[in-house]
C-alpha cells in the first residue's frame, strides 16, 4: 500500500506541474487568442489517476457520481441521464429513441417532419436524416441566432410534425418555454440542444431542464470538458430505457456493464423466434449501436463540474467585457443580444458585417485578425442546405431562408471561454480598431 501511495503521489505531482508549466504570459501580437480552450487543474487530474488506477475503464463509479452531479446542478428536473460518447451521438441517441414503437402514435416514422433551423451544427439535423425523417428549415433572426415561436408554430402541420430540433445558437437561447408549450399542444417531442448553454437559463429555469430530451457536449470547446463525451437528459424512465437501449447495441438487457442478471430472470424470458430461455443479455430489440462514455471521461467531469458555476460566471463576465467594448464599432458590425426573459451561458460572441455600411468583407477581416494573431471560427456550417452533404437531402423550407445566407456570408464568432481575460479583449480591441482606422 506504501508503494502504491508514493507513485499515486508522484504521478500527481509530476502532473500538477507539466498543468502549471503550460500557463504562458499573454504576449499581444505574438500569443495566439484561441476562440475556445479547455481548463484543466491538477484536481482534475487527479481524479483521472484515481480513475486509471482503480483499473475500471467502461462505465462504472464515476459515471454514476458525475450523473448524480448534474442531475443535482440542473436543480433535478431532469431524471434521467444517459451518459454517451459525444454531443453528435447525444443527438443521434434522442432522435432514435423518437422512433421507438413504445411511443405509438406519437413516434417518429419515415417521411414525418421534424422543424429544425438551418444555422447551426450538422449533426443537430443529420439525426433526423438518419431516422428517414424529413427536416423543415426555418429562418432565424439576427442578432439572436435562434428562430421566433411564430416562425416554429407557422411551421407545424398537423398529423405530420412529430418534433421540434433545435439548439440554443452559442448558447443564447431559443424561446424554449413558448415552444414547449407549442410542443405540448400538438403533442409533438421537444429535443432541446443544450450543447452550446450549459448553465444558461430562460426565465431563471436551466437550460436542459426544459425538453422532452437534452443533449449536451463534454468536447473541449465546450462548458465542460473530458475530451470526448456527451449526455442526454430526460424525464421519462420510458424514454431513458430506450435511450440506453440504442446506446448499448440495442440490446433489451438493463443491467450494467459487469452485472449479470439485475431483474433475477436472465434465462426466463420467451421471445418469438429464440429458444426459449435465452440469455436476456444477448436478446436484441432494436438496430442499435455502441455509443458508451468511458469512466475515464466521467472521472473528469465529475471534477470539473465543481468548477461549472465558476465557468459559466466567467463566460458571461467576458462577453459583456467584449460587448461593450465592441460598441465603439457598431456603425460596421451587428452585434449580439440575448433573447428575451435569458441569461445565456455563452459560448461564443457573434459578429455580422453589415454589409451595406461596410467596404470590405469577412475574409479580408478574419484575415487581418488571423494575421494578429486573433482566432475566429464561423457560425458551424452556415445555411446548411448548401453544404455539399445536403445536396440529395429531402428537406422543406418553411417560407425563405434570408437571415440564414447572410449568417454564411457575414457572420464569424469570437471567444469567451475561461481562459480569456480583459488584457486579450483590449487587444482585440485594437486590432478591431487598427483594422477599421482607414476604412469607410
Amino acid at each position: 500500500m506504501e508503494e502504491y501511495r508514493i507513485s499515486h503521489d508522484g504521478i500527481l505531482q509530476a502532473a500538477r506541474h507539466l498543468i502549471s508549466g503550460t500557463s504562458t504570459q499573454f504576449i499581444p501580437g505574438e500569443t495566439y487568442i484561441s476562440p475556445h480552450g479547455a481548463i484543466i487543474d491538477g484536481d482534475d487530474v487527479q481524479t483521472l489517476v484515481d480513475c486509471s488506477l482503480g483499473m475500471w475503464y467502461t462505465e462504472g463509479r464515476f459515471a454514476k457520481k458525475f450523473s448524480q452531479q448534474l442531475r443535482l446542478y440542473l436543480e433535478n428536473r431532469m431524471r434521467s441521464v444517459t451518459l454517451c460518447n459525444s454531443g453528435s451521438s447525444a443527438t443521434l441517441l434522442a432522435v432514435s429513441a423518437m422512433t421507438a414503437k413504445e411511443f405509438g402514435e406519437r413516434r417518429l416514422l419515415p417521411g414525418d417532419e421534424v422543424i429544425t433551423t438551418a444555422v447551426g451544427f450538422p449533426t443537430t439535423v443529420n439525426a433526423v436524416v438518419q431516422n428517414h425523417a424529413i427536416p423543415v428549415f426555418v429562418d432565424v433572426e439576427l442578432r439572436t441566432y435562434v428562430p421566433t415561436i411564430d416562425t416554429i408554430e407557422e411551421a407545424v402541420i398537423e398529423g405530420k410534425t412529430k418534433a421540434v430540433v433545435l439548439a440554443h445558437t452559442l448558447g443564447n437561447p431559443f424561446p424554449v418555454q413558448e415552444i414547449k408549450d407549442l410542443c405540448s399542444e400538438y403533442n409533438l417531442f421537444l429535443l432541446e440542444d443544450t450543447c452550446d448553454g450549459l448553465g444558461g437559463t430562460y426565465n431563471d429555469r436551466q437550460l436542459g431542464t426544459w425538453g422532452d430530451f437534452a443533449t449536451l457536449s463534454f468536447y473541449p470547446a465546450h462548458h465542460l470538458c473530458a475530451g470526448e463525451g456527451g449526455a442526454v437528459l430526460s424525464n421519462s424512465p420510458m424514454i431513458q430505457k430506450v435511450m440506453d437501449s440504442f446506446r448499448d447495441w440495442g440490446r433489451g438487457c438493463w443491467c450494467k456493464p459487469g452485472s449479470d442478471n439485475t431483474c433475477g430472470k436472465r434465462f426466463e424470458y420467451c421471445w418469438e423466434n429464440l429458444p426459449k430461455g435465452y440469455d436476456h443479455k444477448y436478446v436484441y430489440e432494436r438496430l442499435g449501436y455502441n455509443l458508451k462514455m468511458t469512466d475515464l471521461q466521467a472521472a473528469l467531469l465529475s471534477s470539473q463540474i465543481n468548477k461549472l458555476p465558476d465557468f459559466v460566471a466567467k463566460r458571461r463576465y467576458n462577453f459583456m467585457y467584449f460587448d461593450e467594448l465592441m460598441q465603439e464599432f457598431d456603425d460596421w458590425f451587428i452585434l449580439p443580444k440575448a433573447t428575451r426573459h435569458s441569461e445565456p451561458s455563452w459560448f461564443g460572441y457573434p459578429i455580422t458585417l453589415k454589409s451595406y455600411a461596410c467596404s470590405f468583407g469577412r475574409k479580408e477581416l478574419i484575415d487581418f485578425l488571423t494575421e494578429h494573431k486573433v482566432g475566429t471560427r464561423l457560425m458551424f456550417a452556415g445555411n446548411l442546405i448548401n453544404q455539399p452533404a445536403y445536396k440529395d437531402v429531402d428537406y422543406r423550407i418553411h417560407k425563405d431562408l434570408y437571415n440564414s445566407d447572410i449568417v454564411q456570408d457575414y457572420t464569424f464568432w469570437l471567444g469567451v471561454w475561461p481562459g480569456l481575460d480583459e488584457e486579450h479583449y483590449e487587444y482585440i480591441g485594437s486590432v478591431f480598431r487598427k483594422f477599421l482606422k482607414d476604412k469607410k
